[in-house]
């Protein structure tokens, strides 16, 4: 899947264009390159004995917010991806309608695979994208 990269940070932009300043690390629209093949799908996964592609889950009942807040769980993999020194996952970034929203870094010492946001939107096109150091970014969407 086409991407606009960030080269400092490892964001990927998935409306079109690259932006003028990365809303993660800040670095100026010349530090992004576009890559036909920025990220991965489901249908890539067959190559590999891991699996990579986002795990999405929504509940409409928020837990700790209440009404108002819609949780969204993110897992790497149908299968626990490992986290280990030499294969981790760097971080999981979340997207809603194309447009970035928050990046989770993930510590392969002490932390698993996965991520969870409390969104105030009750709607649009949530996208996940996650960052393995060695297969690199992986993509899962899910309509709220």
């Amino acid at each position: 899947m086409k991407g606009f990269a960030c080269k400092v940070c490892g964001y990927i932009s998935i409306n079109g264009s690259a932006p003028d300043k990365c809303p993660v690390c800040g670095a100026p629209k010349t530090s992004f390159v576009e890559k036909q093949d920025a990220i991965k799908t489901a249908k890539d996964e067959a190559k590999l004995s891991e699996k990579h592609t986002p795990v999405i889950v929504v509940e409409r009942k928020c837990g700790l917010l209440g009404d108002g807040c819609v949780d969204v769980h993110a897992k790497v993999g149908s299968v626990e991806h490992p986290m280990l020194p030499e294969h981790h996952i760097i971080h999981i970034d979340f997207y809603l309608d194309n447009e970035f929203i928050a990046r989770i870094h993930l510590t392969h010492e002490k932390l698993h695979p996965a991520g969870a946001l409390h969104l105030k939107a009750a709607s649009g096109k949530l996208s996940v994208i996650e960052l393995c150091n060695l297969h690199g970014a992986w993509i899962n969407e899910e309509n709220l």
